[in-house]
């Protein structure tokens, strides 16, 4: 009844809509929460440019002041620039323009604007994950669609070699242990055939979660990609992802980011200058004040001594910028590694298509014999049913075979940073 059942879901997809790797894939970028999440953060990382910058950029305020106090009074200790105190209303703008921090203000900037690039390539890396996911769950579905399919032809043989040796026994031919072992190779296959049902099942809720839907999808999958061999040598996937992997490039913007904020943090050490000017109305006043003032200077900070305040804040930047280097060798030789086993496990696949080509032609060609010595009286049920084990094996590994390197081959574009 399974095997019905799953015949006409079948049935159905024919109805369903064709989807193509190339499909998968963008609608994986459309609907993947993660890529947005990431190019959420992209954007926002970009905001810091312009906070960063803004300390070089004229502040303008505007003021409203009222006051009440006693006459002939005066403010003899306090934080008020001012010791004089009277009655008034005035209203004002001060506006302050940074001369110049000498370059501290710069290297913030860039700081900021090298840890967007990171959080850009960040989601380029983002990106790349999840169109591995989607080609790696495409393949699968692809790969156990195939053995599906295998399972299925499996079980149709083996019904009707069970039948014929029934009907063998009926006519007192053979024995009730062909019988015995006939019905055996059939509940072999139909729970080789309950396990693809399910494979199947999975591997089309992997892709339709990859695609960024909350529910499985039902898609008719075309068959996609072509196994072509690799490269001998896996010395140019190497150089070619120390180039292009985003993570890595990612980390490399963060150090020269660090670098930059530790130039930033020795500049505290600098004066900063600032022009300030204000004016405005008094409308209520004491009677010794104009009904308008104005006013513009130069303000210069010198910092001398906070407790090495400034020293210590270098030399936690410093030491932060030589982690952050260190973390890029570490990145590089990982990347080095990754594609190496990425290379050999690719490799290793390409070169087992053919072997399991061969392996389906001489199961096939074993099953033969077998079928046709016991036909005639000279092999046993044994020998038969053994020979449709093998072919059974050997069409699943074929069919598995060709998919398992388009998957493997996947990963290896990944880890050379050639998925974007």
């Amino acid at each position: 009844m399974k095997a019905i059942g799953l015949l006409l879901l079948f049935a159905t997809t024919g109805l369903a809509q064709t989807l193509t790797l190339a499909e998968a894939e963008q609608t994986a970028l459309r609907n993947n929460p993660r890529i947005g999440s990431a190019t959420l953060t992209a954007q926002a990382a970009e905001q810091q440019i312009n906070q960063a910058n803004s300390a070089a950029r004229p502040t303008l305020n505007g003021y409203v002041t009222g006051a009440g106090a006693e006459i002939g009074r005066s403010i003899a200790a306090g934080a008020l620039t001012t010791s004089s105190i009277s009655n008034r209303a005035a209203s004002g703008l001060a506006i302050s323009q940074m001369v110049t921090d000498f370059g501290r203000t710069t290297n913030l900037t860039q700081t900021a604007r090298l840890r967007a690039a990171a959080q850009g390539k960040n989601t380029v890396t983002t990106r790349a994950q999840v169109l591995l996911e989607v080609r790696q769950a495409y393949f699968q579905a692809l790969g156990a669609e195939s053995v599906l399919k295998v399972a299925q032809a499996a079980v149709s043989s083996r019904q009707l070699t069970l039948r014929q040796i029934r009907a063998l026994n009926q006519a007192q031919i053979n024995s009730t242990l062909d019988v015995s072992f006939a019905e055996v190779a059939l509940s072999e296959v139909e729970l080789a055939l309950y396990q693809a049902e399910n494979d199947s099942r999975e591997a089309r809720a992997r892709l339709s979660a990859a695609m960024g839907y909350p529910d499985e999808r039902t898609f008719t999958l075309a068959d996609e990609g072509v196994a072509t061999p690799l490269d001998v040598d896996p010395a140019g996937f190497i150089g070619t992802a120390l180039q292009e992997r985003p993570d890595l490039q990612a980390l490399r913007l963060n150090r020269d980011a660090s670098q930059r904020f530790a130039e930033a943090e020795r500049r505290l050490r600098y004066p900063s200058i600032t022009a300030l000017a204000s004016g405005g109305v008094i409308p209520v006043r004491d009677h010794t004040l104009h009904d308008t003032y104005a006013a513009a200077g130069i303000n210069v900070t010198l910092p001398f001594l906070n407790g090495g305040l400034f020293s210590s804040r270098y030399a936690e930047a410093q030491l932060r910028s030589q982690a952050v280097d260190k973390d890029v060798q570490d990145l590089t030789v990982q990347i080095s590694r990754d594609v190496r086993i990425a290379w050999l496990e690719a490799n290793n696949s390409f070169r087992r298509l053919g072997l399991t080509d061969r392996l389906q032609a001489q199961a096939s060609e074993a099953l033969r014999l077998a079928q046709a010595r016991y036909d005639a009286g000279l092999g046993s049920i044994i020998e038969l049913t053994q020979a449709q084990l093998t072919q059974t094996q050997a069409q699943i590994e074929a069919s598995r075979a060709k998919y398992d390197f388009l998957s493997r081959r996947a990963v290896l574009d990944y880890t050379t940073g050639a998925i974007r």
